[in-house]
């Protein structure tokens, strides 16, 4: 018969070596705790040495305030801290450590020394520094030190070999605990980092503001492509930058989310930030950001998470709605300040006039833009929203009105100082039917004409169905084509949903629908397209799912195929008007697909180019 196990203490040491394993998983874990400490001492400078990816070595060394001789034991106590003493001081805890564990976790699974010189420079100062061993019974020994505290680690997992084999290899954890420098380091410019591998320096950072130390640990880059976010609600302060879609990885590797001062990975603010860049980025792709979250440390439990990298907020959806609208609003903002961001310093940001309707209200009525005014009346004979059968005759007196020989481009260009042009400049010409080339104060803008109409159509269906008020063109013919019987019976079971997004579609036959009204808005657009489209996304979703989840989506396929196609020649009227829309518009500097709409060629890159001034 088998006797009961019978219940018992455990050693302590072997309960620190449990506890360890929840606080220590790798030599990263270890650079971690030892870095929090150091910056809640107040440090300026840190300098970090490893050895064997930090498996074999890890040194940290502060000019932090130190630790008195006769409390250096005290630290490699579990559960001994001088950061809080009450439950009131955790449920407001300020500092990165709080819980008195790390170094006690770190002694009881390598060997660990400790040397400090306790406020040292003040007028309290240590006349000499001491040094502990982590050993059983030892007692502090004279040390020589000029400031601050340096703590070693030896040979992590000494003591317990079967966790040592669960290691990766020497990059690999060296990678890791450089990326766990880079993450504190970006979240405290104000302090020196300096990060040694094997005798080797890998990485210096020197005492910079928040600007600076983004562009050393994110790249040139990343700055380049981002915008700057600084937005406040009450006792919420959100900080940082978040890239543009164009910036956009394979991978979430680039993204950077702090609270308080506390790198975090926190299911909430990750939804909240998903959410904000879902209308800019499709498929795959992941957005990249660096964002410091700041609240008052009573609302924000950061005891949740044996390594701290998870919170919970009080409440919980305001701060969830805070930073959602914050960096939405970052994202959509105007077109303008970015433009003249590349613009020469000399050059003005202006606000851009409204602009006319890309194709005239009347089809062949000419499109009049103000700024125009001063053009000649001479322009090339580009056929937008004609019907087909007008082409010969339209062809016809185009010849005979146009001169032989066309003026200069130059000529063409309204009479505008730098101070007085639009961000994205005037329209020169089309290339190859794709693309718009236009001048600025800054130098050459080229837009592709397909993607700035479809962002511009996209938020224009939006706004119009959110407003309820999309309208519908009804066909002058209604256009007939051919469908199976369940394209047929969605068209009659859904027919409220279509007639919400601007569509009358109705049975003509057995197999045949006829679409009698399409949105205003994509007249341009083939209905038989845009129906056969409509019918699929119903049948695949169902109209509630429709409205629900997929409306953005089917709004995007619908502006995707609204908008001007490829090798569609445009006046320069309506080039202009395009401009100026992409200029009103939100988001307008990247497709519905994450696609950008534009890019800039000032003149310095021309010059360059070209070799001028060589």
């Amino acid at each position: 018969m088998l006797e009961t196990p019978r219940i018992h203490l455990l050693p302590d040491l072997l309960i620190s070596q449990i506890a360890a394993g929840e606080v220590v998983d790798r030599p990263a874990s270890v650079l971690k705790e030892l870095l929090e400490n150091a910056l809640d001492a107040g440090s300026s400078s840190i300098q970090v040495q490893l050895e064997e990816g930090g498996v074999k070595l890890i040194r940290v060394s502060d000019d932090g305030s130190g630790i008195a001789a006769d409390e250096l034991a005290l630290a490699l106590v579990r559960h001994a801290t001088s950061k809080i003493a009450s439950l009131d001081d955790l449920e407001r805890v300020g500092t990165l450590g709080f819980r008195g564990e790390a170094l006690a976790s770190v002694a009881a699974v390598a060997r660990v020394t400790l040397t400090s010189r306790a406020n040292a420079g003040g007028a309290a100062a240590a006349p000499h520094a001491w040094r502990l061993g982590g050993e059983a019974g030892a007692t502090p020994e004279p040390a020589a030190l000029t400031a601050g505290t340096v703590v070693e680690m030896r040979d992590l997992y000494y003591n317990t070999p079967a966790r040592r084999k669960f290691l990766k290899s020497e990059n690999t954890e060296f990678a890791h605990c450089s990326e766990t420098l880079r993450r504190i380091a970006l979240a405290h410019p104000e302090v020196a980092f300096t990060l040694a591998h094997n005798g080797r320096v890998s990485l210096h950072l020197a005492r910079s503001d928040a600007h600076v130390r983004a562009g050393a640990i994110l790249g040139e880059d990343f700055l380049a492509e981002s915008r700057g976010l600084d937005a406040t609600a009450g006792p919420l302060r959100l900080a940082g930058y978040c890239a543009l879609p164009a910036y956009s990885r394979a991978r979430g590797d680039a993204q950077y989310c702090y609270v308080n001062g506390r790198f975090v990975r926190d299911r909430l603010l990750s939804h909240a930030l998903r959410e904000a860049y879902q209308d800019l980025l499709h498929g795959s792709r992941y957005p990249a950001y660096c964002l410091f979250l700041e609240v008052d440390p009573a609302t924000v439990d950061v005891n949740v998470h044996p390594q701290k990298t998870e919170v919970r907020f009080r409440d919980s959806r305001a701060v969830h709605q805070f930073v959602f609208h914050a960096v939405q609003r970052c994202l959509a903002g105007p077109l303008a300040p970015a433009a003249a961001a590349a613009a020469n310093a000399s050059a003005a940001v202006v606000t851009a006039p409204a602009a006319p309707p890309l194709v005239a209200a009347t089809p062949g009525a000419p499109v009049h833009y103000p700024a125009l005014a001063s053009r000649p009346p001479w322009q090339p004979s580009l056929r937008v929203g004609e019907a087909p059968s007008s082409g010969a005759y339209q062809a016809f007196v185009a010849a005979a009105q146009t001169p032989a020989t066309p003026p200069p481009v130059a000529a063409s260009l309204p009479a505008a100082t730098d101070d007085e042009m639009p961000p994205l400049g005037y329209a020169l010409a089309q290339l190859h039917g794709v693309y718009i080339l236009a001048q600025n104060a800054a130098g050459l803008v080229i837009v592709d004409m397909h993607a700035a109409h479809e962002r511009i159509l996209y938020e224009k269906l939006k706004r119009a169905l959110e407003q309820q008020q999309l309208a519908s063109q009804a066909l002058l013919i209604p256009a007939v084509f051919s469908a199976d019987e369940i394209d047929v019976a969605a068209a009659e079971e859904n027919a409220a949903t279509l007639q919400q997004l601007g569509f009358d579609l109705a049975p003509v036959g057995p197999r045949q629908l006829a679409v009698r009204s399409v949105p205003a808005l994509l007249l341009a657009a083939d209905p038989t397209d845009l129906a056969r489209s409509l019918l699929h996304e119903l049948r695949q979703h169902g109209a509630t799912q429709l409205a629900a989840v997929q409306r953005n989506e089917f709004l995007a396929s619908m502006a995707c195929q609204g908008a001007v196609r490829a090798r569609r020649l445009l006046a320069v009227a309506e080039m202009n008007a395009l401009l100026r829309q992409m200029e009103e518009t939100e988001r307008s500097d990247h497709c519905n697909h994450g696609r950008p709409t534009w890019m800039q060629l000032g003149m310095a890159d021309l010059d360059r180019h070209f070799l001028r001034g060589r």
